[in-house]
């Protein structure tokens, strides 16, 4: 008896309504990544995808989902670069044959970085949340980088009410004309110089990026780099005197979320390889119940 081959509805059979569809596609596909750094070797993580092509053609059944996953698969052999990421987008349209001219690719992964303490020789790690889309149409290739970072940030209305109560406290404390400085360091090192502390939060800046055709920065130093502009990246292991560095650092940028997303903004408006972006900044109150945010983008003529 002759037994057909297996069959391939995808090839042989006709939409029953004919159509085209913009994206079609799988996601959260496990595999293996390798984010290339300077200097240094590849930071390798585990990372989720989603992979996407056109339908062009509308009479097509579909798209042939499996080889966008083997082309996927081949990622886990290569370094995770730009130049690797176009080939990718070329090899998912060329898998698809004539029904398919654009391609599609979102990367979700965590990069771990090794930071070091403030003053002590302390290290420890930190992820940061990393989002690639890489998109291949009629206009070539275009990248967009969506990155989270943690920062700290102090209320200045806080501090200064603090401010204020420490002063009434030490008004009241030492009445007189004239203070003596000796008897004066030992109140304020003592339980009544704790009078008030500003109120601080773990604060996020969530960023867009759109660098269209443009090479890839170095994401580790990206990093680094939104962390500077903020000015109070949260740390990792410490030693008393880092906290106590820590502590003074806060004292030293007081912001509302205002203050950061400025820093931000102004700093992002620096990199010329980025020709767009959106962020949100989010400070996560310790004294309220709700968050205070700022949301923003590029400067428009």
């Amino acid at each position: 008896m002759f037994i057909k081959s297996l069959p391939d509805v995808t090839s042989d059979k006709h939409a029953e309504t004919a159509g085209t569809l913009q994206w079609v596609g799988m996601e959260d596909i496990a595999v293996p990544v390798a984010i290339p750094s300077k200097g240094n070797k590849p930071y390798s993580t585990s990372a989720k995808a989603g992979v996407y092509v056109n339908l062009a053609d509308p009479k097509a059944k579909g798209i042939h989902m499996s080889r966008l996953h083997l082309m996927l698969n081949n990622l886990a052999e290569l370094e995770c670069n730009k130049a690797n990421i176009d080939q990718l987008l070329d090899n998912m349209v060329a898998s698809q044959g004539a029904i398919s001219q654009q391609a599609k690719i979102k990367l979700a992964f965590d990069l771990m970085l090794n930071k070091p303490a403030l003053l002590s020789d302390e290290s420890g790690f930190q992820s940061y949340p990393i989002i690639i889309h890489a998109e291949k149409n009629n206009q070539g290739y275009s990248y967009e980088l969506e990155v989270t970072v943690a920062y700290s940030s102090t209320c200045p209305c806080s501090a200064s009410l603090a401010q204020q109560l420490y002063a009434k406290a030490v008004h009241k404390s030492f009445p007189g004309d004239t203070i003596d400085k000796a008897e004066l360091m030992d109140w304020i090192q003592s339980q009544a110089g704790a009078v008030a502390t500003p109120h601080s939060q773990r604060s996020y800046a969530y960023i867009r990026l759109a660098i269209g055709a443009n090479n890839w920065p170095d994401l580790g130093a990206l990093i680094v780099q939104l962390e500077a502009m903020i000015g109070t990246p949260v740390q990792t292991a410490v030693k008393r005197i880092d906290e106590q560095a820590f502590a003074k650092l806060n004292a030293e940028n007081l912001m509302f979320c205002e203050d950061a997303a400025r820093r931000i903004k102004f700093g992002l408006e620096a990199l010329d390889y980025v020709q767009d972006y959106w962020f949100k900044v989010e400070h996560q109150e310790s004294l309220h119940a709700h968050n205070a945010v700022v949301i923003d983008q590029k400067f428009t003529a």
